[in-house]
């Protein structure tokens, strides 16, 4: 009998715990289960790809093992202008989507579709594949559902590169590797509430948004503004770039770090960044003593910045 009540307290501490957990993450799966996936959703999970976080294709989260978003301006077999079309190029290699591996999770007759018409089933990692989101019916509803170019139409990952130019090429998923390591999310949330958010920050995510993205980066604090339609508000890669490079660039009291650092070493001409020149600089500037700040560096086409920017752009 002795510690008799410590040990009914310890399971009922245990019971508790366990169910709020369960009710925490068991339950809403069943939630997300039950919806189809919208257009939003299926965006960001092929635009982001398989896992944005620790994982053993990309330890150190660096932006490995992601697809590429491509706006593509020419047929890629005969070259032709045709009309813009978002395309998923994941790369010989590239871990597929959730929706791919795990078409159920699509939802009701995006899966059907998916599977029967968009040919996903083919789809195979050793050779890469294209994919985009194409129009189908299902009882009598219009949807979106994934179609695997590379199978329908023949349009392989080397193929579409061999066409796209580097400004119609977005690292989105990359990026958002860059968003959740260097910890934007700690102050940052991508979920407007119902409330006033309406008016500052734009609509309220659905439930059917999140199918087959994760991480979901809802945030943990919003210390600083929403960032779920922030594409929409600000579409300009130059004020992005001033304000990563240095937040008082643009807002002089604003509390957010710099991420000078996700420059690298060479800017845009492979000239070597002189870090230290910039800030003495900017120091003269703050204090008066110079009338315009320096130069912000532009980024070469494969740095951590530009990664982050193009994530930045797809929040729409």
């Amino acid at each position: 009998m002795a510690f008799r009540e410590y040990k009914i307290g310890a399971r009922m501490f245990g019971l508790a715990l366990g169910g709020s957990m369960c009710i925490t993450l068991l339950l809403p799966a069943f939630d997300f289960a039950s919806v189809s996936s919208t257009d939003v959703a299926l965006d960001k999970a092929f635009t982001a790809g398989h896992e944005t976080a620790f994982n053993l294709e990309d330890p150190f989260l660096l932006g490995w093992n992601k697809p590429l978003k491509i706006t593509l301006k020419a047929d890629p077999k005969t070259g032709q202008p045709m009309a813009a079309k978002e395309v998923y190029v994941y790369q010989t290699g590239t871990t597929f989507p959730a929706g791919i591996l795990h078409p159920r999770i699509l939802g009701k007759g995006v899966e059907e579709l998916s599977v029967q018409q968009g040919k996903i089933g083919e789809a195979q990692k050793g050779a890469g594949a294209v994919f985009a989101l194409a129009k189908g019916s299902f009882q009598g509803a219009e949807i979106s559902y994934v179609e695997n170019l590379t199978a329908t139409k023949g349009w392989t990952p080397a193929v579409v590169m061999s066409v796209a130019k580097d400004e119609d090429v977005s690292h989105a998923g990359a990026g958002k590797t860059m968003f959740v390591r260097e910890g934007c999310w700690w102050c940052h949330t991508l979920l407007p509430e119902q409330t006033q958010d309406w008016q500052v920050f734009g609509a309220p995510p659905m439930l059917g948004d999140f199918n087959g993205e994760s991480p979901t980066a809802f945030g943990s604090d919003r210390k600083a503004p929403d960032l779920l339609h922030v594409g929409s508000r600000n579409s300009s890669r130059e004020w992005m770039m001033l304000h990563f490079f240095n937040p008082r660039l643009v807002q002089p009291h604003s509390i957010m770090p710099r991420f000078d650092y996700l420059w690298g070493d060479k800017d845009a001409s492979g000239q070597k960044i002189d870090f230290d020149k910039w800030r003495a600089e900017y120091i003269q500037y703050r204090d008066g003593a110079r009338v315009t700040p320096p130069e912000v560096p532009a980024y070469s086409k494969n740095s951590e910045i530009r990664y982050l920017i193009d994530y930045m752009m797809s929040l729409k």
